[in-house]
């Protein structure tokens, strides 16, 4: 739940995209690894990294660097994070200043 001007602004806009609006999605139905997101979306990783940033700003969706068996790198997985956003006017009555 967003309590200020400033927090409504960022959810808002991490929203406004429809890209970011589509990887939260697929984000809200499992777990992806960045190159294989990324692949699916038909975007560039460094295009990703760009929307993830700022779904993350938001605290929309949240990473987890991991080693796996046989493979030397870690590869970073992104999950959304639980949330409910609700725009009305007592909460927009409501919303602080700072």
């Amino acid at each position: 739940m967003v309590e200020s001007i400033q927090e409504i602004t960022v959810v808002a806009e991490a929203l406004s995209s429809p890209v970011r609006v589509r990887i939260l999605k697929m984000l809200c139905e499992k777990e992806w690894y960045v190159y294989e997101l990324a692949k699916a979306l038909g975007i560039s990783r460094q295009l990703l990294y760009l929307h993830l940033k700022k779904l993350e700003k938001a605290n929309l969706v949240e990473s987890e660097l991991r080693l796996e068996p046989n493979d030397p790198r870690a590869k970073k997985y992104y999950r959304a994070k639980p949330f409910k956003f609700v725009v009305d006017n007592e909460t927009i009555k409501n919303l602080k200043e700072v």
